[in-house]
This record gives C-alpha cells, structure tokens and sequence, in this order.
C-alpha cells in the first residue's frame, strides 16, 4: 500500500535529513541571562555612584563651604609680624647708655648645599666662608666646618649690617637672611651692673632683658610687635597688593630715663675699682652719690663689673648685698639724744674703756682710762662706751622709733630688681644685750643704698627721700611721663639735723689734741662732714665675729654747710688698715672741681672732742 506524503508537504518534494544544533547555540540562553544581570549590577552602580557623588556636591557647597573656604584662603595667607623697636635707656642728659640697631643674621642649610651642588660644593663652600668672615671678622676655618656639617640649619653670623647681609643673599642663593634687633652699650662697662644687659631670643623673635634695668623694665622698654595677615602669590614670597585681612600697628618701646650721670659714675666707678684691686676687697665693695636735696642716684657703683657677652657678675650689691654698718650708724643714736633733748654736742661725758651691757662687756677699740668726752667727741673719737652711755639715756623705744624712720630694715624702692631691705631685729625679741650691739651698729644690717639713705636725711634738714634711680619715661610719640616722687619722711629737726651736720665735721678735723677718725676724707677748702664705720664680719665657721675681716665704711656730706652730694661707701674685707676715707676725698675733690664749688678760704672752726 503506498505511504502517503506527510501532512501540508507537497507532493514530490524531497525529503531531507533535520539540522545538528550549534554548543554556542544551546548556551544562548544563559548567556543572555548573564548579560542582563550585568547590566543591571552596571546601572545599580552608577545610580550609587552619582547618588554619592551628588550628596559630595550638595555637601562642599553648603555645610563644608565656610571651612573649605577658610582653608583656601590659609593657604594662600600668611602672618606678618612687625618687631617693636626696643626703647633706649639715657642718663640724666640724655646721653645713651643702651639702645638698638637693626641687623641681619646670617643662616644656610649645608644639607642642601651639598644635595644641590655635588661636586661643586666645596668650592662653593670655601667661597662663602670667606665672603662671610670677611666682613664679620669670624674664623674662616669655623665657618668652612659649619657649612661641611650634615645639618639642616646652621647661623653663620648673628649680627650683620642688613645692606650687607642682602648684598651677600643675593651673591649667594644658597644664603639667608633673619632679621634682628642689636643691642648697643655704648659706654662699655659703664653703669652695666644698673643697666644689665639683654638677649635675641629667636623663639620670641625679639631681645628679652636678662638682668638689671633691661630685664625688670623689659614690658615697658620691649613695646609691642605689629601683625599684618596679607595674600601671597603661589610659590612666592610676594605680597599681593590689596590683600591685607588684618592689620594690628606696632607700639615702638619707650625709653627709659635715669637719673645717673654718666661722667660721675664712670669716675666712681673707676676710683672703686682701682681701690678694690689694690687692697683685695671683695665684689660687693661698692660706693653710692646721692643728690643731697632730691636723693635721686647720680653714681652707684660695684667692686665687680658685669660681662655682657657672658651674662655674669649682673647683680647689683649695692641694693642687694646687706652689711653691719658699724660705726657709720652712730648717728642714729645722736639724732635721738638731740631730737629728744637729752644731750647736746657740747655736753661732757666720762667715758670708761669698757661698760657691761646685760651679759657683755662692750669697749672702745683703744685703750683707755676715764676719758671726759663732749657728745661731739664721743662721734668724732668713735667711742662704743660712749654712744652705748647715750643710747641708755635715749631710751629703747625712742631708738628703736628713730632707727625706723632711718628707714633701716625696709626696701628704699630705688627702683632696681633684687633690692634688700636689710635687717633690724623685731623689737619684741631684743634680749639684754641687744641694746648694747645696735647703737653701735652691730646686730642689724643695711645695704649701701641704705647707709647713704640715712645721710641723706641729715643733709636735706632733717627729711629723709627714698632714693630714686629712674628719673621718667620718655613714650613713642615724645611725650615725657616723670617717675612718681616717694613721700618724703620727717626723721628730725631743722636744728638737729644742723647740728648733726657740725658733729659729723669734728670726725674730718685734723687738729692735734682733738683729732677725728675720718681726717682722710677732708678736701681742701671744704667743710665735709661724715662718719667711719669698721664692722667685724661673721667667721662661717665658728658663727662667730671674726678677728681678721671686717666691712670698712665712710658715709659723708659735701659740702658739710651747704649740702649738695651724700657719698657712701662699703669695702668689703679689704686688706688691713685700708680705710673707705680716702675715697670719699677723691669722689668729692671730683665734684667740687667740676661744679666749681666755691672754695672757702677761712679756717674751719675748731670743735672740742676732748674736754679739759
């Protein structure tokens, strides 16, 4: 039976074999399915990414836009500090004593040297090293070892002229330059243990007192910097013109005036020094020249001198460095007995070798029997016996009151950093013997100024000034402010203080028979008055007065009846029988001649120290 042709096949065609499928061909449809999902990870992605990228954009525009714009400016701002000329310190005249002059210090950066110029190094080094010594005087050899040296930063000069420091900037870029304020002393060592001395200080980048008058002082002489904020160019020191954010003007220093006189304290300081060389007398021998009327410090001078290129010896003992006065200080118990009407110069006194004080035996420190002594001679003679007789009639109280307005024990407030008050002991704790070692200036102590302090009072009628040393304030813009005058303190009496100034005479008289301890201070031509002083150091030892150093003072008036200066003076453990007395003369013949003192061709009058 025939087959019949498959349904919707035409008839008579032929009939073939079916077709193989491809692999790639079974696999389409899981590829396809891997492309989709990739493409959706894709756009999942770039949604993220756009959505983040969007909420950054939102972000620095709005919340982070202030500080980002902060920043920016940071970058491209910088600080400009303006340095603050540091005020001069004059004498009385005017005259400088210190002040500043703009300089450059000289740096380098070896390590960059060396990365910089290979092989060329070293000549270049050899070459700045002696541009640099050449005009700085410094050690070619030192300079060549600095710029050899594997650091970073070296100085190779602190203080050059700034016209110099540019010209070998711009000789050597590989050089800089910082800036600098020096300070000048002109006089040297002059009034340096006054003035002190100060230092760059590159952390501050400005000079800083260190001691004296340049460090206490050093708000007011210092001043204050100005600040500048400005734009700089990219990659450039320049300024941009315009730029200024900020602005603060800097307060130049003021100066600071003394009231020293340069040409009196260069002689003082001289005659002291050589005196202190001569007899080996300690550093804190020092001397003082007050003016008589106002107490203002003309001259004060030390045994050591200040080194200001080491920062040593800057003390001022003659504010710092206390003493027992000894004898100097037996005018305090004269004053009472006159102010108090207990004595008067011309009384007689019989005055053994000795008198027994509580448990003490105090003596003269010569030899001798009964002596009949007026009040006058008792001072003039520097007799212990005597003045401690004195003091018993005065009274405990009424010393102790007189020794304070003295100002013993308390700070003049001259005006100089360190400054001692000295010590007086409490009144409450006096013991018996107490009364026998202070009339004759044992048992307390007082520093130079002090002693002169005292002197002062008698030669300005009886009114004591604490002693000044700065005379005013001179401020940027020229305007003068004068330091405050101290209250003045009434000690005594017109009349006692007179007659105070004829006793202290008697101790320069030199008349046979009725001859004073202090004869060496006496200046032709002249009345002076004043008074010796030897006082007993303590032995550290044993803590008892020792038999073999002593403090040797002389505290006078010049001239005695027309007082213009008050002159005192400490050696300190001299060698033995040096005596201050002499120093007084050569200070006050200084004075007399240079002022042209008027000059007395009249004998002086004779004063019994020694009653029949």
């Amino acid at each position: 039976m025939p087959v019949a042709p498959p349904r919707n096949r035409p008839a008579g065609a032929r009939r073939t074999a079916p077709a193989t499928r491809s692999a790639s061909a079974r696999r389409s449809p899981v590829r396809g399915r891997e492309q989709v999902s990739r493409l959706r990870i894709g756009r999942i992605v770039l949604v993220v990414a756009l959505a983040l990228a969007t909420v950054r954009l939102a972000t620095v525009q709005t919340v982070a836009a202030g500080e980002l714009t902060a920043a920016a400016e940071q970058q491209r701002s910088v600080e400009l500090r303006i340095p603050a000329e540091r005020g001069a310190i004059l004498d009385r005249t005017g005259a400088p004593l210190a002040f500043s002059v703009e300089a450059r210090a000289l740096v380098a950066n070896p390590r960059l040297i060396a990365r910089e110029n290979g092989a060329g190094a070293p000549a270049l080094i050899e070459e700045m090293a002696t541009a640099v010594a050449a005009v700085t005087a410094q050690d070619r050899a030192e300079l060549v070892e600095k710029l050899r040296s594997d650091r970073a930063y070296v100085v190779l000069a602190e203080y050059v002229d700034p016209t110099v420091a540019r010209e070998l900037g711009d000789r050597f870029p590989f050089m800089a330059e910082e800036y600098r304020e020096q300070r000048q002393y002109p006089g040297g060592s002059l009034a340096s243990s006054i003035v002190g001395f100060s230092r760059w200080d590159a952390g501050e980048q400005r000079i800083i007192g260190r001691e004296g008058l340049e460090s206490s002082q050093d708000n007011l002489l210092a001043g204050s910097p100005g600040l500048r904020i400005v734009d700089q160019a990219e990659g450039s020191s320049a300024e941009i013109p315009g730029s200024t954010r900020f602005e603060r003007p800097v307060v130049p220093g003021s100066d600071l005036q003394l009231t020293l006189d340069s040409d009196l304290q260069y002689t003082v300081q001289r005659v002291l020094a050589e005196e202190v060389a001569r007899t080996g007398a300690g550093e804190s021998s020092s001397a003082v020249v007050l003016d008589a009327a106002t107490a203002e410090v003309l001259a004060l001078a030390s045994g050591g001198i200040a080194d200001r290129s080491t920062g040593t010896g800057g003390g001022n003992p003659a504010v710092t460095s206390p003493f027992e006065p000894g004898s100097v200080a037996k005018i305090v118990t004269m004053a009472a007995a006159l102010e108090h009407g207990v004595a008067e110069p011309d009384d007689v006194l019989s005055v053994p070798g000795s008198i027994e004080v509580a448990d003490r035996t105090i003596s003269d420190a010569w030899s001798h029997g009964m002596e009949r002594y007026t009040l006058t001679g008792v001072l003039a003679k520097s007799s212990n016996v005597g003045t401690i007789m004195t003091a018993q009639r005065v009274g405990e109280q009424r010393f102790a009151e007189m020794l304070a307005l003295f100002g013993a024990g308390q700070r003049t407030e001259v005006g100089l950093p360190g400054e001692s008050a000295g010590s007086v002991p409490a009144r409450e704790s006096w013991s018996g013997s107490t009364f026998g070692n202070l009339p004759i200036g044992q048992g307390l102590s007082m520093t130079v100024l002090q002693m002169a302090g005292m002197y002062q009072a008698v030669a300005n009628d009886g009114v004591r000034i604490p002693p000044r040393i700065i005379s005013g304030f001179i401020g940027p813009d020229g305007t003068r402010t004068p330091e405050p005058r101290p209250e003045p303190v009434r000690v005594v009496s017109p009349e006692t203080a007179a007659q105070l100034r004829t006793m202290l005479t008697a101790v320069t008289q030199d008349v046979r028979g009725q001859r004073g301890t202090g004869v060496a201070a006496a200046v032709p031509g002249y009345e002076v008055a004043g008074k010796t002083g030897t006082a007993q150091q303590v032995d550290p030892e044993c803590g008892c007065y020792s038999s073999s150093k002593y403090w040797i003072t002389f505290a006078g008036i010049f001239p005695a009846q027309d007082p213009r200066y008050v002159i005192a003076i400490m050696l300190d453990a001299p060698s033995a029988g040096t005596k201050a007395a002499p120093l007084f003369h050569d200070i006050a013949s200084y004075l007399g001649q240079r002022e042209g003192l008027p000059v007395s061709t009249e004998p002086q009058p004779v004063q019994t120290l020694v009653a029949p």
